[in-house]
């Protein structure tokens, strides 16, 4: 008895934590913004939204297989099904505060598929360093195709960044260096001196389980499956786009080049704001400015890609938040020292 009212404790305040991030995502626009946000699916071309819809789903499965891949070379062996499912509560999270999602589904699928969270979060840590790393060479890319366009553009917002009040960019960024050496020498100081105190020993085995995370990218068995996911899940993010231009009038004679441009902003505004809430669209409306585009068409278009992308997260989070524990029910709660 005691056992199911924890269980379905547990549910209610999930359940109840994701209809908060939807109400989260959408208290922060303007009137003006709910306007354009409206309009924009009123006037979609909504066949063109089914294969957006199909291929945001396929990058978020896909997604998971890779993370699945990481922690197989970790001798883990979750179901996909508790990946996937995680791995979209993780994104519901990561929309009101950003980060919560990656620790939140580490917890989720330790406590799932029984498995240690200190060495899931290392592999989030790889994922993450491996993204962002193609995430540069994408800009890079986009660049080199369109210099004639981006050139002056990118060049500005640079020189804006170096100009700004403040300390130099590159003081900060060996200010941010700095303070993680010197954290990890801390850390390893602690370590040396007390030994045998329970709080360091907890730590120590906690730093030590992700060192194991983030090592397990060198024992990775399948190398070429992990990078056909990445380069995949970047792919469906691009089709999206152009597909989602045709979806409007006014967008329509936009090609794959332009779509690179905009994946580049957008991708910027998901990091900056928590699910690129009120960034997305602007963002968007500003790119598409340099292919002629109206502004208040390309915040529009804005307002269509973000709102088909987090109506997925929406509704796939809270369905996953429900039937996780039924589909889960058999398994029995995950050890303490798991956690």
């Amino acid at each position: 008895m005691r056992k199911r009212l924890y269980s379905i404790l547990n549910y209610v305040i999930f359940l109840g934590g994701g209809i908060f991030l939807v109400w989260w995502q959408l208290r922060g626009m303007s009137p003006e913004d709910e306007k354009e946000f409206y309009n924009a699916f009123r006037y979609a071309n909504y066949w063109l939204i089914i294969p957006v819809i199909a291929m945001s789903l396929l990058s978020h499965l896909s997604r998971s297989m890779r993370w699945k891949l990481l922690m197989e070379s970790m001798e883990y062996q979750p179901k996909l099904k508790n990946v996937f499912a995680v791995t979209m509560i993780g994104y519901l999270a990561n929309s009101a505060v950003p980060r919560l999602g990656e620790i939140l589904k580490c917890t989720l699928l330790a406590r799932y598929e029984k498995l240690k969270v200190d060495k899931l979060v290392g592999s989030i840590l790889i994922e993450r360093a491996f993204d962002f790393l193609c995430y540069i060479v994408f800009i890079g890319l986009t660049i080199l195709i369109q210099l004639n366009v981006l050139g002056g553009y990118i060049g500005n917002k640079v020189s804006g960044i170096g100009q700004g009040p403040g300390m130099p960019l590159w003081l900060k960024l060996t200010i941010i260096g700095a303070s993680v050496i010197l954290f990890f020498l801390a850390l390893k100081l602690l370590f040396r001196k007390y030994p045998d105190n329970k709080v360091i020993s907890k730590i120590r085995h906690f730093v030590s389980g992700i060192g194991i995370g983030i090592r397990s990218i060198g024992k990775l068995k399948k190398r070429k499956a992990f990078i056909a996911h990445t380069l995949f899940i970047w792919l469906m993010y691009l089709l999206q786009i152009y597909i989602g231009f045709h979806a409007m009038g006014g967008t329509a004679h936009l090609g794959i080049k332009a779509a690179c441009s905009v994946l580049t902003l957008a991708t910027l505004a998901m990091i900056i704001t928590p699910g690129g809430i009120g960034s997305f669209p602007l963002f968007v409306m500003e790119i598409l400015t340099l292919y002629g585009i109206a502004s208040p068409l390309g915040k529009a278009f804005g307002w269509l890609i973000w709102g088909v992308s987090t109506g997925i997260i929406i509704v796939i989070g809270l369905l996953s938040l429900i039937i996780m524990p039924y589909i889960n029910r058999k398994k029995h709660e995950i050890d303490p020292t798991h956690t």
